[in-house]
């Protein structure tokens, strides 16, 4: 029998396929639809300190092999994701779920991260870099080594469980910053991040997203992930976790022989809240087709090929 399990700092995933943040809500939305205990873990909706409206409307808008979103990191604060939205998980999703933490100062970050870490469903934090910092001048902390090693130095000093830090893609040199946070305590990495991207609208002549640009993601990013998590497993000897435009089983094969230890689904979900099932059921039938017995000895394997 294949076996699915994959490890992620001492946690045992019973599979390696996990719902991207922002993409699944906090999870509990789409029990209606199956059994989530089927999935390896979940990543929650991305959390703030204070509560977030998100960017004004338009902030979807589709292309061709994806979509593009500005959000806004939309939520409803740490504290009311912990009094209201985690135990509706915890009656329909019964393992460690991840916490995806935001913020816009090294102090928001810290203090979210303790509020999670705090909470015995959560497994993992998984650290989005990605905002902007708003106190030197709106640069996102993924995009310099420094900023991003500030945060993780920060998180590591008031948490106990695993935390992940979520690089961004819109950089020159995703290695550095992948290296700076290792060596800043992080226990592993999460990539890759959405593009930054645009559109026009031919007849208004105008941006179609109200925020002007927004995250590209889906099919069309799956090459970038790949290529960035190969980098990013040469720079590092932490686990990483791989997502970008993953649309099957094959996909996820591919991520953990770039050097994924795990993969998560992002904009499938948008597109059919059945992908997450969907591609766990395929993984034995895809494992066999390429004669993989278990898929914790496939991690980084196209390296050593």
């Amino acid at each position: 029998m294949a076996d699915l399990t994959v490890q992620l700092s001492g946690l045992t995933l019973s599979n390696p396929v996990i719902p991207a943040s922002g993409t699944f809500g906090f999870g509990h939305e789409f029990a209606e639809w199956y059994d989530l205990d089927c999935l390896g873990s979940i990543a929650l909706k991305g959390t703030t300190r204070e509560a977030r409206l998100g960017n004004p409307l338009p902030r979807i808008a589709e292309c061709p092999e994806g979509l593009l979103n500005a959000v806004g990191l939309q939520n409803p604060g740490a504290d009311r994701v912990i009094a209201e939205e985690l135990p509706k998980l915890a009656r329909v999703f019964h393992k460690p779920a991840i916490a995806n933490i935001s913020g816009f100062s090294v102090e928001e970050y810290a203090e979210t991260a303790a509020k999670l870490d705090a909470q015995p469903q959560i497994g993992l934090l998984e650290i989005n870099v990605s905002c902007p910092n708003v106190c030197h001048g709106g640069m996102s902390f993924g995009t310099q080594p420094e900023a991003a090693a500030a945060v993780t130095r920060a998180v590591k000093a008031v948490t106990k469980k695993p935390v992940y830090l979520k690089l961004s893609p819109n950089v020159t040199s995703i290695a550095d910053i992948a290296r700076a946070c290792e060596d800043a305590g992080a226990d592993g990495i999460s990539l890759i991040n959405t593009l930054l991207g645009m559109r026009i609208d031919l007849k208004t002549k105008r941006p179609l997203l109200a925020n002007r640009t927004g995250g590209l993601s889906g099919p069309a990013v799956f090459p970038v992930a790949v290529r960035m998590v190969w980098e990013v497993y040469e720079a590092v000897k932490i686990p990483v976790i791989g997502m970008g435009g993953v649309q099957s089983a094959r996909d996820v094969l591919e991520l953990m022989l770039a050097g994924a230890a795990a993969v998560e689904v992002g904009a499938a979900n948008l597109v059919d809240p059945l992908a997450c099932r969907r591609i766990v059921d395929e993984l034995p039938a895809a494992m066999a087709e390429y004669h993989i017995d278990s898929l914790k000895t496939i991690t980084g394997g196209a390296h050593h090929g």
